[in-house]
């Protein structure tokens, strides 16, 4: 089985031992909550422990999943997506110590971190490989308001904006081992210093417009430049409703255009060289249509290309997954009953790399072709999948319907056996599993296999 492994990270061999259990068992019990993994009180204060170690730092965690993240991507075209969340811990205000690794949120009157991973993923497939950066911080709780600041004078690197070009360095030298890195991002990293910074032989930026900049072009402004020029074509997707029924589920007609242009800084400068792409939605009546500018350095040549780069945009939605199960709908870290930001902030690294290997699971059950599918000792030892095997046979139905369809021995085997524990039904007509049903299946997993375990060892006595 792939696993963490922090041998030689924090200079202790039991803390090291301490934090490779503790990681373990957050993926088996599929909760954040310390005292929900731990099967004994001594187990629970080992576990407070390590969090609270000061050799157990965040920095030796992050630096962890940046490494292995590295040895995955050797050789691979790979995205680098990346955006912002917060993690709100008002509800603990009065718990929480004192100058202890939060601060400041976009809450006026909360407390918390904001949190801005680089989640990785293989550019062919969407296969998650790790995250190429993890950058945590609080804000200062006592700082002046923006005009007090002279906020708009300031360095891009004393700007909270700076988090995406420092976010974007520092994957260029996790991922020097991929034969191409794409940055992605949404219309908030829109800022031309990067477009300045970033991009090099086998580095591109990927971020939706957020601004009608100046070109260099007779034409004019980027936007109006980008609407008026020829359609490459025309391609038609499946798009999900909003959660409010503002706008329906519906089979969309898109149209694709794109132009190679030169954007300008505001003032005088010199300028950049990018790829325009629009995706705009037609024929949309009583709602907002799909609108999309993007603006990529990776070449855009004609539709299939300008198809690839919508395609890799639409993937921005992992992280918006990543986010959702690291907080209520999955892992509750905002529910932490740990007493310091400094160890909710090491157990949300920790977290973090659970989330991704249940989205591992998802997009292995997801993908198409056989051959790509990673076996299940990417996730699950030898033991867990014999109990796996032999829970199989009493998931499956009578009928071919509700037969396992994949493998033993690969992850979607695993995923479609985890589904059915969850609540799923099983038929191949159905909704696939989503990463809530599989995400309960994996909880009540292991607690069948804990009793597995102790009846096989009971048995060998």
């Amino acid at each position: 089985m792939i696993g963490v492994n922090y041998e030689g990270y924090f200079g202790d061999k039991r803390t090291e031992k301490r934090g490779t259990e503790l990681h373990r068992r957050l993926f088996c019990n599929s909760t954040g909550c310390i005292q929900g993994i731990s099967l004994n009180r001594a187990e629970q204060k080992a576990y407070y422990r390590f969090l609270h170690n000061k050799r157990a730092t965040e920095t030796q965690l992050i630096k962890e999943l940046q490494e292995r993240c590295s040895r995955q991507v050797k050789g691979k075209v790979v995205l680098s997506i990346q955006d912002t969340t917060e993690i709100n811990l008002s509800s603990h205000k009065g718990r929480l110590k004192k100058d202890s690794g939060f601060g400041g949120i976009d809450d006026s009157w909360g407390i918390g971190f904001k949190l801005h991973p680089s989640l990785v993923v293989d550019a062919q497939n969407c296969f998650p490989l790790g995250f190429s950066s993890i950058k945590m911080w609080g804000r200062d709780l006592e700082r002046p308001n923006t005009e007090e600041r002279k906020y708009k004078r300031l360095p891009i690197e004393e700007k909270e904006s700076y988090k995406w070009i420092e976010a974007g360095k520092q994957s260029k030298q996790t991922l020097h081992q991929a034969e191409a890195v794409v940055i992605v991002q949404d219309r908030e990293g829109d800022i031309f210093e990067q477009f300045k910074r970033i991009p090099d032989s086998k580095t591109y930026l990927l971020i939706r417009s957020n601004v009608n900049r100046n070109t260099d072009d007779i034409e004019g402004k980027l936007w109006d430049s980008l609407s008026a020029s020829v359609k490459l074509g025309n391609y038609k997707v499946v798009l999900d409703g909003d959660n409010h029924g503002k706008t329906p589920v519906r089979e969309a007609n898109i149209e694709v255009r794109s132009v190679k242009t030169r954007i300008q800084a505001q003032g005088k400068g010199k300028s950049i060289e990018v790829y325009a792409v629009e995706a705009f939605e037609v024929g949309a009546v009583d709602y907002e249509p799909l609108h999309w500018r993007l603006l990529t350095t990776w070449p855009v040549t004609n539709f299939e290309d300008a198809r690839l780069i919508i395609e890799w945009y639409t993937w921005r939605w992992f992280i918006e997954e990543l986010f959702r199960m690291l907080k209520k709908e999955g892992f509750n870290i905002e529910g932490s009953e740990l007493e310091t930001g400094w160890s909710i902030r090491k157990l949300t690294v920790m977290l973090l790399d659970t989330v991704l290997k249940l989205m591992q699971m998802h997009i292995a059950y997801n993908e198409p072709e056989e051959a790509n599918v990673p076996d299940a000792d990417l996730l699950f030892s030898e033991k867990e999948q014999e109990c796996l095997t032999a829970l199989n046979k009493t998931m499956e139905g009578k009928t071919e319907a509700l037969k396992n369809p994949f493998p033993i021995g690969k992850l979607n085997n695993v995923v479609w056996l985890l589904s059915r524990i969850g609540g799923w039904e099983g038929y191949a007509s159905q909704r696939k599993p989503g990463m809530t049903t599989m995400f309960s299946g994996l909880k009540k997993f292991y607690d069948i296999y804990d009793g597995w375990s102790l009846q096989k060892d009971v048995g060998t006595r």
